[in-house]
C-alpha cells in the first residue's frame, strides 16, 4: 500500500491551497483518511480526518478554514485550505487506516508535502 500526496507549495497569507492524497496497492477497504502536519521542532499533529461513513474531525486551528473531503471510488482524500496563516507552515502528511485484501489492518503514511505560508 502506498499513499501519494501532492499540492503543497508557497502561498501568501490569506491564500488557499488544495492538498490531495491517493492510496494505491492491495486495498480492501479504507476506514479513515486524514491529514496531519509537522512544523519544524514540533510533533506531528492532527489536522483533519474523515471516515468512510462521512464523519469528520478537525483540529481547532483548522475549523472554519480547512475542509476535508474524500473520493472513495478513487481512494483519495483532499484538504482544501483557505485563509492560510504563517502558522500553518508545515509538512503535511496524509494518513489512512486500511484493511488490505489480505485482511491485514494498519495505518499508512504518505511522504509529506511542504506548505509554506509567507509573504
Amino acid at each position: 500500500v502506498q499513499l501519494q500526496a501532492s499540492g503543497g507549495g508557497l502561498v501568501q497569507p490569506g491564500g488557499s491551497l488544495r492538498l490531495s492524497c491517493a492510496a494505491s496497492g492491495s486495498i480492501g477497504s479504507i476506514a479513515v483518511m486524514g491529514w496531519y502536519r509537522q512544523a519544524p521542532g514540533n510533533q506531528r499533529d492532527l489536522v483533519a480526518t474523515s471516515t468512510t461513513g462521512g464523519n469528520t474531525n478537525y483540529a481547532e486551528s483548522a475549523m472554519g478554514r480547512f475542509t476535508i473531503s474524500r473520493d472513495n471510488a478513487r481512494n483519495t482524500v483532499y484538504l482544501q485550505m483557505n485563509s492560510l496563516k504563517p502558522e500553518d507552515t508545515a509538512v503535511y502528511y496524509c494518513y489512512a487506516l486500511i484493511v488490505t485484501r489480505q485482511s491485514s489492518r494498519g495505518g499508512y503514511w504518505g511522504q509529506g508535502t511542504l506548505v509554506t505560508v509567507s509573504s
